[in-house]
């Protein structure tokens, strides 16, 4: 059942379509890795630093028409000093790709043990310095991301085998 995009219920309509699918889903699910060993490094050599929580937040992404769901991520803005330089942040994972959350009680859940104006520790990588954050522990979006493209690569394989 094809539709005016050339695309049908059962995945890409050409062959061209199906590459395309699994170009899409390689590069994701590569960038999802490559994020994944980046934050794996950064709690591996993260050091230490007081911080102080400056603001607090839960954005909405009410999503796309290909994603209609409503996402919610925590924000926490924080300022910190490291070999006598200030800065800001604002990740709670280490990682690129923000964490989000199906429910804003799971997102609140995620910054409740934070509170305005009080201290805490950040971890901030000593190569890079100005990308700190507070949660000293890998998130799953990455994998999330890795999930997605590996089945994206897969969907683009199978359609292109029977196009072939």
């Amino acid at each position: 059942m094809a539709s005016d995009s050339g695309f049908s219920v059962n995945g890409p309509d050409t062959l061209a379509q199906a590459v395309l699918y699994i170009a899409v889903g390689l590069a994701i699910a590569s960038y999802g890795g490559y994020d994944y060993v980046q934050q794996t490094e950064a709690v591996r050599n993260s050091v230490e630093v007081d911080a102080t929580i400056t603001g607090l937040s839960i954005e909405t992404d009410s999503g796309t028409s290909s994603n209609p769901g409503v996402e919610y991520e925590p924000t926490v803005e924080f300022e910190y000093t490291y070999n006598g330089t200030e800065y800001t942040g604002t990740k709670l994972y280490p990682a690129n790709i923000e964490q989000s959350y199906e429910t804003r009680s799971a997102a609140e859940s995620a910054i409740e043990s934070y509170e305005q104006g009080t201290q805490t520790t950040a971890y901030v990588s000593p190569s890079e310095p100005g990308d700190a954050f507070l949660k000293n522990k890998t998130s799953n979006a990455p994998l999330i991301a890795v999930g997605l493209g590996g089945l994206s690569t897969l969907l683009g394989t199978l359609s292109a085998a029977k196009k072939i």
